[in-house]
């Protein structure tokens, strides 16, 4: 494998977001499943030194980075113009999405207001219920099979050329390394900003690999071969893992369970050092608007669908008003002080981010280039104590995989 990409692989620094199979005009990787369960590149031919540089740029296993930061520039959560939340007036768009819908009301208002000619995302594929594929989508039923979390390896970007060889601007919807790589690429391509005028992102906490999922599956009852369908969330809030067998049985596992206690145990580590899981990047990014009990701790019972809706650009906030009037989707105001009550873990991981790169740098681990994302404004935020903690819990994990 080149060099360049060998070493973002072989550090663990690899999201999976496939930004390297498609941002060149020849194709110089192909995106495989892992004997780790997570995607990642496999080279095909080399890079020239020009193609380097770009890859170092872009690769958000490599860098991220902020170019400007203005007023609107928070430590916690990146550009906020207006934080807000919400659902989908439609209730069957509501119900399929994960957290009240907004995404896939935003992006159904796009096409249907002509405004793009598709919206690329990731869907569940029809020839593995496990695997996830990337999708262009021209109708509202198209969004709509997308609907819902997928809490395994996905690479929306993989199909980032074929929206280059088609007429039209598109949309793009991905998880916020998907989205700071394609911003990043945009950045160096003016055709490909043109191309794209609106990125949404969904927060994320992490991409578990599939063996997360073979847990679910087995403590379910099931055998990984025997499933015919499979839904991490959706069909209400948070929703439930649900998966169906060829022969007709089904079951079911609360949120709680298939994240807090299974899948979040097998997230890769690029996730657990990211800068950047609001998607900050983005136009508009989303998250669930979780309700907390009495301690301020999210409670995951079941519940009707409300998102987290935060506008970073003026191009984000417009679209946000614009399908309000269209009666797309329906909104409540929100501050960043409850939204923090509403995303706890976001929050806490932004601000000790600095001190687990500190710890992970002690152990002699190698971290991205992270450039203007307020790492040192957000661990002004926390105790000394929580900070030292996570210098030497990161510090001694990184011993522990040398």
């Amino acid at each position: 494998m080149n060099k360049a990409i060998n070493n973002i692989v072989k550090k663990n620094l690899c999201t999976g977001c496939a930004i390297c199979a498609e941002m060149f005009q020849q194709t110089i990787v192909e995106m495989k499943i892992s004997p780790d369960g997570f995607l990642r590149p496999k080279a095909i031919r080399e890079l020239s030194h020009s193609e380097v540089d770009l890859f170092n740029t872009v690769c958000p296993g490599s860098s991220i980075s902020h170019l400007h930061r203005n007023n609107s520039f928070t430590p916690i959560w990146g550009p906020v113009k207006e934080v807000m939340t919400g659902h989908a007036a439609d209730d069957e768009v509501r119900h399929k999405g994960s957290s009240g819908g907004i995404v896939s009301a935003l992006a159904i208002h796009l096409l249907e207001t002509r405004q793009v000619h598709g919206v690329l995302h990731i869907v569940s594929s029809d020839q593995n219920p496990f695997e996830n594929v990337a999708q262009i989508s021209y109708a509202r039923e198209d969004i709509l099979r997308g609907a819902g979390s997928r809490y395994a390896p996905a690479a929306p970007l993989s199909r980032l050329s074929d929206c280059l060889n088609q007429e039209g601007m598109f949309a793009f919807i991905g998880k916020p390394c998907d989205v700071a790589a394609l911003r990043s690429l945009m950045r160096t391509h003016s055709e490909i900003e043109k191309k794209f005028p609106l990125l949404i992102a969904f927060m994320c906490a992490g991409t578990p690999n599939l063996n997360g999922t073979k847990e679910i599956i087995q403590e379910m009852g099931f055998d990984f071969l025997e499933v015919s369908n499979f839904r991490y969330r959706g069909n209400g809030w948070p929703g439930k893992a649900r998966a169906e067998t060829i022969d007709g049985r089904s079951a079911e596992m609360d949120y709680d369970t298939s994240w807090g206690r299974i899948l979040g145990r097998y997230v890769q580590f690029r996730c657990k050092i990211c800068p950047d899981g609001t998607g900050e990047f983005a136009d508009v990014s989303c998250a669930d608007a979780w309700n907390t009990d009495e301690k301020g701790y999210p409670l995951f019972t079941e519940n009707q669908g409300r998102s987290l809706i935060i506008a970073r650009t003026d191009k984000g906030l417009s679209l946000i008003k614009e399908a309000q009037a269209h009666n797309k989707i329906l909104l409540d105001a929100c501050s960043l002080t409850e939204a923090e009550k509403m995303q706890p873990y976001q929050v806490q991981r932004k601000r000790t981010l600095l001190a687990r790169l500190i710890g992970f740098k002690l152990a002699f681990k190698t971290a991205p280039n992270y450039r203007n994302m307020g790492l040192f404004a957000a661990a002004k935020e926390s105790s000394f104590i929580k900070q030292l903690k996570a210098v030497v819990g990161s510090w001694l994990r990184g011993l522990k995989s040398s």
